[in-house]
């Protein structure tokens, strides 16, 4: 009787707690309803209005920029607005440029997840509303295109017309996130999180475009400025010696040590300014990320909360339905699967932060390594970069690269970002719940009872692979006369064999360690484009690593400073003109007829000959090694091939071409008194 009554009891206490558990009240605490808001500013009304006054505005641009081409005649920048900026030029104001791209770029990301990607349609129905995202794509370029244009046609007018859209835009939108702070979409927070970079952007153009009135039109943009004169005189100037004894001599094991990070820190060059595409695709990529994170920690971290917050007595039957007995108390269970869902929002949040930092640190080394690259190849190093040589001349797949290298950038780092997230998630779940919980709490020692249980194989490799390198180091190398070669070769041939099948477990142990670094490192440096992924070898079969490379060429083709720098000299003597050209001609002929002439008296000295010369053959030697410029010579153009030239440098065949043109400019009078390059540093 008592026998029955022990099997019956706990069935009825299970029976009666279950009924309970589905009879029950949800002991949840009530979830907010968030109704959709619809801002007193209404969006539709406000986005016909800004397209009228910027079709207004930019036709008033177009009439004033005409008026200025016809009355100056000749113009170096961008003057059409049709031209919003000269992306090719690195002399140009930035910082304008890289606010609006960033503009739409958060718009993008916004309009994803949007339920109504255009202003004009409200309530948008499902079946249309991935065509609404592609025609949104290109709407928002357009609407933000007039900031883009008042900024770099350098006009007072543009700079009014840009404070006054550029107000507008974000006066508008502070006043309907003010009213409406919550939205229904994702989180309640969400809109107005992610409208930060928005407002961070329209809030520096507001600032900007008033001083850039108050400052006025500059002309030292492009050919007109004084940063391509200055690189080459950085180039012609020669190094101290203290500096060339401190680079030959053996750094020490704390330099080596700190130039690891060092590496990783991107600080500025006086001498060096960045390509305005690559600002903006840093700029854009650093918006990126923040988006990005506010995505993973929108997407997960609410759920946890709300399923931390459900908790209550009823998850032991749970549990215990799956064979999983926590503890005999109810509440004890109900504390430790709070906890433990706890650590498993810590652990996310944890990877997450460390997603961002190795996204930050890599797009900072990748700075480093585009500057490295960028003038590497400004000076003819075209195998560090392409492991090959090839001539840097502008191709159908490099325009297209180039066109879309920010694009490519910013969409890599976001699909990084969320793979790396992942993989860091399931890292830290592995030491935070099979590692650091079982130590503190001294049970589920799953992790170190299976160690445990093959400590007698762990010890036999390791002391197999200890006795390898010991006899390697002691007993089969000599060093003799300040040389080594091997020493006791039967020894070495017996224990080659003996160690056979040992070497091979370990080989299996060494193949999951490739397996694991390969997949930390390639995860690690996922949303990198300056390096490929794949070997040297079989780097054209990487996308990324190939976009870069043909965004390099068009960039060194068409913005080598050298290059840059001849072009405003000659275009400062073709901007003179009459008199002025006139006279230069003049006093060419004039000295060249009186050098003929043979009178000693007016003769220069031989220190004034022998600079002249010097100066003389220079300039040929960097205009002869100038790849940007390869393609313009006449013997080029006429008599070779592309294949017949590499880096700038013909072959053997073109060498009598280049011998006459040589001949022909040093046969010339020079008159230039400042070397655009030496010999010894070539661009």
């Amino acid at each position: 009787m008592n026998h029955s009554k022990v099997e019956f009891e706990p069935f009825e206490y299970s029976y009666y707690d279950y009924s309970d558990w589905y009879n029950a009240e949800p002991t949840k605490p009530p979830k907010e309803v968030i109704l959709p808001c619809g801002p007193t500013a209404d969006d539709r009304l406000f986005h016909i209005c800004m397209l009228s006054i910027s079709l207004v505005i930019m036709l008033i641009l177009a009439v004033l920029t005409r008026k200025n081409k016809f009355c100056q005649g000749f113009t170096r920048g961008s003057s059409s607005i049709f031209s919003p900026a000269n992306f090719l030029d690195q002399t140009q104001k930035k910082g304008l440029v890289m606010a609006v791209f960033g503009l739409v770029f958060s718009k993008l990301v916004m309009l994803v997840i949007s339920p109504d990607p255009l202003p004009f349609c409200k309530h948008t129905p499902a079946e249309i509303k991935e065509y609404m995202k592609i025609i949104a794509i290109f709407y928002y370029p357009l609407l933000y295109y007039p900031l883009l244009v008042c900024g770099t046609l350098q006009h007072k007018a543009g700079y009014v017309f840009g404070t006054i859209l550029s107000f507008s835009h974000f006066g508008v939108l502070v006043w309907q996130k003010f009213d409406c702070p919550k939205t229904p979409e994702l989180y309640k927070f969400y809109a107005l999180l992610a409208s930060l970079p928005q407002l961070c952007c329209l809030a520096y153009l507001c600032v900007q475009f008033p001083l850039l009135f108050v400052k006025g039109p500059t002309n030292d943009e492009d050919l007109d400025s004084s940063y391509y004169t200055n690189y080459v005189k950085s180039l012609l100037k020669k190094k101290s010696s203290a500096a060339s004894s401190s680079a030959t001599d053996k750094p020490t094991l704390l330099q080596r040590i700190l130039e690891v990070p060092k590496s990783y820190i991107y600080l500025p060059e006086k001498v060096f300014r960045f390509p305005l595409k690559l600002a903006v695709s840093v700029f854009v990529t650093c918006v990126a990320i923040y988006h990005t994170a506010l995505l993973l920690v929108v997407l997960v971290v609410p759920t946890l909360h709300i399923v931390r917050a459900g908790i209550d007595e009823n998850i032991a039957f749970l549990l215990l339905g799956f064979g999983i007995v926590l503890s005999d108390d109810r509440m004890e269970v109900v504390r430790i699967v709070t906890f433990y869902t706890w650590l498993l929002e810590v652990c996310y949040l944890c990877a997450m932060t460390l997603s961002c930092l190795v996204s930050l640190i890599m797009l900072m080394r990748s700075m480093v390594l585009h500057r490295s690259n960028l003038k590497g190849l400004y000076k003819g190093d075209i195998y560090n970069v392409y492991n090959s040589q090839k001539t840097i001349r502008p191709s159908r797949a490099g325009v297209v690269c180039w066109m879309g290298l920010t694009g490519y950038q910013a969409a890599i780092v976001c699909l990084g970002m969320a793979i790396q997230t992942v993989m860091f998630f399931i890292c830290f779940l592995f030491l935070v719940f099979l590692i650091i919980v079982p130590i503190f709490y001294g049970r589920n020692f799953i992790v170190f009872e299976l160690a445990g249980q093959a400590w007698p194989a762990w010890v036999t490799l390791i002391l197999v692979t200890a006795l390898q390198h010991i006899a390697a180091k002691f007993a089969f190398i000599k060093k003799e006369a300040g040389t080594r070669d091997l020493n006791n070769r039967e020894s070495l041939f017996l224990l080659t064999y003996l160690l056979f099948l040992i070497n091979t477990v370990v080989g299996l142990i060494v193949a999951i360690w490739r397996m694991v670094i390969t997949a930390l490192f390639n995860i690690v440096h996922l949303g990198r484009i300056d390096i490929s992924l794949l070997h040297r070898t079989a780097e054209s079969y990487d996308p990324a690593y190939k976009y870069y490379t043909h965004f390099l060429k068009v960039e060194v083709s068409q913005s080598h400073p050298v290059m840059k720098a001849f072009c405003g000299l000659l275009l400062d003597m073709m901007v003179e003109g009459g008199r002025a050209g006139q006279k230069i001609r003049d006093a060419e002929e004039a000295c060249s007829s009186f050098m003929l002439s043979g009178i000693q008296e007016n003769r220069p000295s031989k220190t004034t000959s022998s600079r002249r010369i010097r100066c003389r053959w220079q300039l040929l030697y960097t205009l002869v090694n100038n790849p940007s410029l390869l393609g313009s010579r006449k013997h080029f153009q006429t008599l070779q091939s592309s294949e017949s030239v590499l880096n700038g440098t013909p072959n053997r065949s073109s060498k009598k071409g280049s011998k006459k043109d040589a001949d022909k400019v040093a046969a010339e009078p020079h008159q230039s008194t400042e070397t655009p390059a030496s010999p010894e540093k070539t661009e």
